[in-house]
């Protein structure tokens, strides 16, 4: 057993990224359980709520604390009643939120399969990541927190899973924090992509710096590279955040892209405001069109990436993470 695992691990590092071929990671044990809290939570009836909440979940009790705390905002200074009151009225206020997730989740079975494969190729290029035990469903506020990784948990807020025309992301409440260009992927199909991509970036945080643009495009492109490797099934245009359309375009429109920087002398610029403008999320890219999705910088640092791959074939997921940006921008001298 210890000779197989070695031979395993060893197999797992020396694995080319630049291989276009699946690897077959059906092998891989993957042992993990969902909590269907909201069902728990909205099916309480207690008015003694929060001995309640402790009660149903003892395996989590981390999680119920930051539940209250943190996802629901209770102040812990509150009196017991007071915050019964409270999260009772949030049970209230949400009830047809939980309707609808019940009709679109009564069978998470589907989705943990997903994620459990999403873990297979994480376990596989990352055999030493200590992989989570648990997803925990939650119903949250529309216009807080999301899919969240904890210690031991893939944490999955289906509130932001219903389908992008739900009318919950129709209201002004939700559109000042997810505007349609973010919710428009408030879809079930996302809740793997968010959930390898929490631990893309538990495997290597985004460090702040004064790095120019081109440094952070193919930052990005890396984490970017790195996800498609997790999950090889996944759409390209799922992954990037774009549909389906704004994908095509700008595969098609790549030279001119690659132009709005290079004419503009934008790539050694470190002004962080006009570097929010290319890598961060937004409903456009100005100079580009109405049509041109906002993030572009981090389609093109994609791009710079899968060059350099393409140049350095035997290179694996650890060094393309810890290569330097500027050494992979110098050895590409991309030109679309």
């Amino acid at each position: 057993m210890r000779i197989s695992i070695a031979l395993f691990t060893l197999c797992a590092f020396l694995f080319s990224c630049s291989s276009n071929k699946i690897p077959d990671v059906s092998n891989i044990k993957i042992n993990i359980t969902t909590e269907r809290f909201e069902k728990d939570i909205f099916d309480t009836t207690t008015s003694n709520l929060f001995a309640y909440l402790k009660h149903i979940n003892t395996n989590s009790p981390a999680f119920v604390d930051n539940y209250l705390g943190k996802i629901l905002t209770v102040d812990p200074a509150w009196p017991a009643d007071t915050t019964a009151a409270y999260v009772n009225g949030f049970i209230k206020a949400y009830r047809p939120v939980y309707d609808s997730a019940e009709k679109i989740f009564s069978n998470f079975s589907p989705y943990e399969e997903e994620i459990k494969r999403g873990l297979q190729f994480v376990k596989f290029y990352f055999p030493a990541y200590r992989i989570p035990t648990k997803i925990i469903t939650y119903i949250g506020p529309a216009d807080g927190y999301g899919d969240i990784l904890a210690e031991d948990a893939l944490i999955v807020g289906l509130q932001q899973h219903l389908g992008k025309n739900n009318p919950l992301y129709k209201t002004t409440l939700v559109q000042e924090t997810y505007p349609q260009y973010i919710s428009r992927r408030f879809e079930p199909d996302y809740i793997v992509i968010n959930c390898i991509k929490n631990i893309v970036n538990d495997l290597y945080p985004e460090k702040e710096d004064d790095k120019p643009l081109i440094h952070e495009m193919i930052e990005k492109g890396k984490r970017l590279y790195l996800l498609s490797k997790l999950l090889p099934e996944t759409d390209e245009y799922k992954l990037m955040g774009f549909t389906s359309e704004q994908m095509k375009d700008s595969y098609a429109h790549e030279a001119v892209i690659w132009d709005l920087f290079i004419k503009n002398s934008l790539l050694q610029v470190t002004d962080k405001n006009i570097l929010k403008n290319y890598i961060d999320e937004g409903p456009k890219t100005q100079e580009l069109g109405e049509g041109a999705p906002g993030n572009i910088g981090s389609f093109v640092g994609w791009q710079v990436v899968k060059k350099y791959i393409q140049k350095k074939p035997v290179t694996t997921l650890q060094q393309l993470m810890n290569t330097d940006s500027e050494i992979i921008f110098q050895e590409v001298k991309y030109k679309p």
